[in-house]
């Protein structure tokens, strides 16, 4: 279920399109972002820091898988001032042209494996055996759904990358084929069945399970997703998910994980949104936090849509080659 997180938040006006901050100038007035289940905790130590100077923007948070987040916008009709997504191709593939003009990605992420001390045999589990001990019919594990939440199908990216690397052959059908009853909407939805010990795996970012303390295992670069320069090998598999319209259906190639960000075209805060955004991807400022929570900054990346983004948003960005 759709978690709402409402913090009381003012923005820094550095770099608004209005020119330089002016004394005493303030910013009002709601601040909606829709944003990825796995950014719940670095965003709200963001909302913190605004909130200490700035008390007149009120932000409305709305977390969920990043694809639920853009159909909000591009299905449901809702508006929103930011979204930001677990993958930055959600926001190229659901919402540009129609409902945003550009995208800047912005944080880096690896899948891993994470557990509790009481999940089943979780003194045996490595590298070198997870896959065996996920089939076990005694041990259940969860994932995220691939039509919502970019972790799902990148779970499943992983697992047809384990596939390969293991030379383990129909290795990825029976891991997907089994536990069907442990897929939710956003992985951060399974963190509570760990906990209370209904399943005993799952497929996570590593940022999240550093934020929860939970006991990870990493798994080799081959399959986490992590290396960009490893996008050749990530791309020799792909996963098929829902596209732009019902019965519509786009692949997925694998690739590193790249978090993305934008502010849609009829936003209803504008002013407010681009001073969020140029916040968050300050060095100093939202990125230093994002780092802290295990989400290394990958500013500024390259974009095909770098002629559209405003210009106080430019120095973020890179125009693609």
């Amino acid at each position: 279920m759709m978690k709402q997180l409402v913090l009381p938040l003012t923005i820094c006006l550095a770099g608004m399109v209005t020119g330089p901050v002016v004394a005493g100038e303030r910013l009002s007035g709601e601040l909606v972002i829709f944003h990825a289940g796995s950014l719940s905790v670095p965003f709200a130590e963001i909302g913190k820091a605004f909130r200490k100077d700035h008390p007149a923007v009120t932000i409305h948070a709305e977390a969920a898988g990043s694809r639920a987040c853009a159909r909000k916008i591009s299905d449901l009709g809702r508006r929103c001032d930011v979204m930001a997504s677990a993958d930055y191709e959600v926001i190229e593939t659901l919402l540009i042209p129609g409902y945003a003009d550009w995208c800047i990605k912005f944080a880096a992420n690896e899948m891993t494996i994470v557990y509790r001390d009481g999940s089943r045999r979780a003194g045996e589990i490595d590298a070198g055996n997870w896959f065996e001990i996920l089939l076990d019919e005694r041990v259940r594990f969860g994932r995220s759904d691939p039509n919502t939440d970019p972790c799902g199908y990148r779970s499943v990216l992983t697992v047809k990358l384990a596939e390969k690397y293991y030379g383990r052959e129909g290795l990825s059908a029976s891991l997907l084929a089994k536990d069907l009853l442990y897929i939710r909407p956003k992985e951060t939805d399974l963190l509570a069945l760990l906990e209370a010990g209904e399943i005993d795996y799952i497929f996570l970012y590593r940022s999240v399970a550093a934020q929860h303390g939970l006991k990870t295992l990493l798994l080799p670069d081959e399959m986490n997703l992590k290396r960009a320069d490893l996008a050749g090998l990530y791309g020799t598999v792909d996963v098929e998910i829902s596209g732009k319209r019902p019965g519509e259906t786009i692949v997925r190639a694998g690739a590193p994980m790249v978090y993305g960000i934008t502010i849609p075209k009829n936003a209803p805060n504008t002013t407010a949104a681009l001073a969020f955004v140029r916040f968050l991807l300050d060095r100093d400022g939202g990125m230093a936090i994002m780092a802290r929570n295990g989400q290394p900054s990958v500013v500024p990346s390259p974009t095909a849509t770098w002629e559209r983004i405003p210009e106080t948003l430019k120095p973020f960005a890179k125009a693609a080659r």
